[in-house]
């Protein structure tokens, strides 16, 4: 029976495709503040300013090319049963060849109405504009989890990690909650790796393998770890 590999991925592995992320900046994003683009008030308060923000990340992710440790992880679904869950809202797993991806905080290529948020589509392109409707009359959002949002794919991220034989975390420095929580509910006794250049403090008395080192290069060292665990 092939073993079930659980990844939580972060900002991290995208950073080497050249995707910006906001916490190298001191919680600014592309100059603005985060909470004036990435938050249901932002929204409320300039909803052009939020709609233009993310058509230019869109613009950004689809110039963007996976890199080698997107490609390794893809890779891994040869042998072993593997499910990503992601912090990033790029399909950049999915580029690479990945076919089972959980994103936690929405994703990019993704819009959703402001009325019926079971309402979910996919974008052609990159352009979102005000007055771009869904089939009920309400303006679509970006399909984003922001910030004071429910994760909803928070409790299947749980279950799989619950049932994980490896647990691996790559390119996230465990500080963002609720899936820095995720680690929790993984069973003490199966090997656990993280591959991220700065050694998250991690709040655990379990043993866990570490490859401070960035994405593209840590993680095919982790696989042959991973590969070597009888």
């Amino acid at each position: 029976m092939r073993k079930k590999i659980v990844i939580l991925t972060g900002a991290g592995i995208s950073a080497e495709s050249g995707i910006k992320t906001f916490r190298d900046s001191g919680g600014l994003w592309e100059g603005h503040d985060v909470m004036d683009v990435a938050s249901p008030e932002g929204w409320a308060k300039n909803q052009e300013l939020v709609l233009n923000f993310y058509n230019q990340r869109r613009k950004q992710a689809l110039t963007a090319s996976p890199n080698p440790g997107h490609l390794a992880l893809a890779e891994l679904e040869k042998d072993y049963d593997v499910i990503i869950v992601t912090q990033n809202v790029d399909d950049l797993h999915e580029k690479a060849g990945s076919t089972n991806v959980l994103h936690l905080h929405g994703e990019l290529f993704k819009v959703r109405s402001t009325q019926d948020e079971s309402l979910v589509y996919d974008l052609d392109g990159w352009e979102l504009k005000t007055g771009d409707l869904c089939e009920k009359g309400s303006q679509l959002r970006p399909h984003i989890v922001w910030f004071g949002e429910m994760v909803p794919m928070m409790e299947t991220a749980i279950e799989q990690a619950m049932q994980a034989d490896i647990f691996m975390v790559v390119g996230t420095s465990l500080v963002v909650y609720p899936a820095a929580g995720l680690l929790d509910y993984v069973n003490s006794h199966i090997p656990k790796i993280i591959v991220d250049p700065n050694m998250p403090s991690i709040r655990t008395s379990q043993s866990i393998k570490f490859f401070t080192e960035k994405a593209s290069t840590g993680v095919i060292k982790a696989i042959e770890y991973i590969r070597s665990l009888k």
